[in-house]
């Protein structure tokens, strides 16, 4: 049973967290499967809207996707969360990734 599987079972045994989400929508993103770890990353960010991790990587999902106006507001909503917190460094990276992003526009 792969590390996907078993999250998937947690998830349908009524499971449902933020940090499964996160983990989830990461096990899909590290498969190269950006379309299905996006639907679970936003889960994990409505579940916590303060869950920089995973505002950071819905945002990379979303580029992946080509949905480029969402990764853009998935980044904004994502720095304001990580300086909320006092995360710098994810502030930081989602920062450079939001620039990267905005450039081509």
């Amino acid at each position: 049973m792969s590390m996907i599987d078993n999250f998937e079972a947690m998830l349908a045994a009524g499971k449902d967290t933020a940090l499964l989400r996160f983990s989830l929508g990461n096990a899909y993103l590290m498969a190269g499967d950006a379309v299905s770890a996006s639907p679970h990353l936003q889960a994990a960010v409505v579940q916590d809207p303060q869950y920089s991790a995973a505002w950071k990587l819905l945002g990379k999902a979303l580029t992946a996707t080509g949905e480029t106006t969402a990764a853009v507001n998935a980044y904004t909503k994502g720095i304001s969360a990580a300086e909320a917190k006092g995360d710098k460094q994810a502030a930081k990276e989602m920062s450079v990734f939001l620039n990267r992003l905005q450039r081509p526009l």
